[in-house]
């Protein structure tokens, strides 16, 4: 971890499987803050009561810190962002400040739109659901993520990060998205999109990021 912080409220909890990219987001954040956090399941048949309050619209991730919940990944990262300042994901000044919301809205909404239609039906329908993969809704969703990713290509930066030269929730946001369409065969070529996955491959290396992808791998053995 990057730091080390005594949570004085009690432990931080993080409802959710960490294969969700919104789900990641929040745990990067947290890592990245030196905060601890405690990974418990989300939505489902045997959802618990606490998720269940901390989200009253049954999405994940959730957060309970205290008697406080909270749901949505963007919610979740600003009050982490808050809770412990530094090092600041959101950038103080204007600008900057803007356009790494910018990058998160486009990850969140955007390119895991396009990109879920791949996974949803790759990943999710045929190994937890039992259900067929839909290939129309597969070459749809390929199809919508080719002009975002050749957006992408363009604002991607040849070194460092998206916004400011720090790194910051824009870098985490995006690169959640894409390291789940990864599951989902969806892998950015560096021949075609070479500033795209250095730019990836720089945040896949942060000891963080490393730390999550750990985790990650152990909770999601024996399903991918």
């Amino acid at each position: 971890m990057v730091g080390d912080v005594m949570m004085s409220a009690g432990t931080i909890t993080v409802f959710g499987a960490l294969f969700s990219p919104f789900v990641r987001k929040v745990h990067v954040v947290a890592e990245e803050k030196g905060i601890a956090v405690q990974a418990l399941p989300g939505n489902g048949p045997a959802a618990s009561a606490e998720f269940l309050a901390a989200s009253p619209f049954r999405k994940i991730p959730a957060m309970q810190h205290g008697d406080f919940t909270l749901a949505d990944s963007t919610a979740i990262a600003t009050y982490l962002d808050a809770l412990q300042p530094t090092p600041a994901l959101y950038p103080a000044e204007p600008k900057p400040r803007g356009r790494a919301v910018f990058f998160e809205e486009f990850a969140d909404t955007v390119l895991a739109a396009a990109g879920g239609k791949v996974v949803f039906n790759r990943v999710v329908k045929p190994r937890l659901m039992k259900m067929e993969c839909d290939e129309d809704a597969v070459s749809q969703g390929l199809a919508e993520l080719v002009p975002l990713m050749a957006w992408f290509e363009g604002a991607a930066p040849e070194t460092g990060w998206l916004v400011g030269g720090a790194f910051s929730i824009a870098d985490i946001s995006v690169a959640s998205v894409f390291t789940t369409l990864a599951y989902g065969g969806v892998v950015i070529d560096a021949g075609t999109h070479p500033r795209s996955a250095a730019w990836l491959a720089r945040v896949q290396e942060r000891p963080t990021w490393q730390a999550v992808a750990a985790r990650e791998a152990v909770a999601l053995k024996g399903f991918l």
